[in-house]
């Protein structure tokens, strides 16, 4: 069953090399069909990082999750795995999906990699153990852990919306806890967020912004705190 890879971009150019390296070895072996790059309005080389893969380039106007889905619309293969920027499968991803996959029981289910930070601080360990937790005991894997999902199931759920935030919140929420599974493979995600904003301050303003969005605050107000 082939994958299309969907990944949302905007000025991604730093990070964007690693994560198309990462599933080129899957595309190699069939497993990984179209790789589709919806752009946001990128300025730096996305474009030109994505056309050196032989990735898809789909330009449209900036939000994550209207970027999603319009790449999602143009993908056309069974499976979808929406995948950041700037997170890239760890080698032997592949086969844990493929494995998934070929389960029948997945084809109404969403599945998910393993967080972890290229930082080798324990500030990251933290971190990685803290979203650990949230994943497993709430049921809230974020986008920076890949989602894996059979398109007519996604169609089901009533797709990726077209949020500017919180688009992957919504979708897992729709999915449901119960329906969710955690791939025994790792996803590395680029820690200079972190690292620039700070690995206190940042995870609390994810957090403020998850409550905000659980108590109602629409996504677009949302969106202006996050930043």
């Amino acid at each position: 069953m082939t994958i299309a890879v969907v990944i949302p971009t905007l000025d991604a150019a730093a990070t964007l090399p690693r994560t198309l390296t990462a599933i080129a070895a899957a595309r190699s072996r069939g497993l990984v069909g179209a790789v589709i790059v919806s752009d946001g309005g990128s300025t730096d080389g996305t474009a030109a990082v994505a056309a050196a893969a032989g990735a898809r380039w789909l330009a449209g106007p900036p939000g994550r999750g209207r970027q999603l889905a319009a790449g999602i619309a143009a993908a056309g293969a069974p499976w979808l795995l929406l995948l950041h920027a700037d997170t890239a499968p760890a080698p032997g991803w592949e086969d844990a999906a493929a494995r998934w996959i070929a389960t029948p029981a997945s084809a109404g289910r969403a599945a998910h990699f393993r967080f972890r930070l290229d930082d080798a601080s324990a500030a990251a360990r933290r971190l990685e153990r803290a979203v650990a937790w949230r994943t497993r005991r709430l049921g809230l894997p974020y986008g920076d852990q890949g989602l894996l999902i059979a398109a007519a199931h996604l169609d089901r759920l009533g797709g990726v919306r077209p949020l500017p935030l919180m688009e992957d919140v919504d979708l897992v929420r729709r999915i449901g806890r119960r329906n969710l599974d955690a791939l025994p493979a790792d996803a590395l995600t680029s820690a200079a967020r972190y690292r620039r904003d700070g690995w206190v301050l940042r995870p609390a303003r994810n957090l403020a912004c998850l409550g905000l969005y659980f108590l109602g605050l629409p996504p677009a107000a949302i969106r202006r705190l996050y930043g």
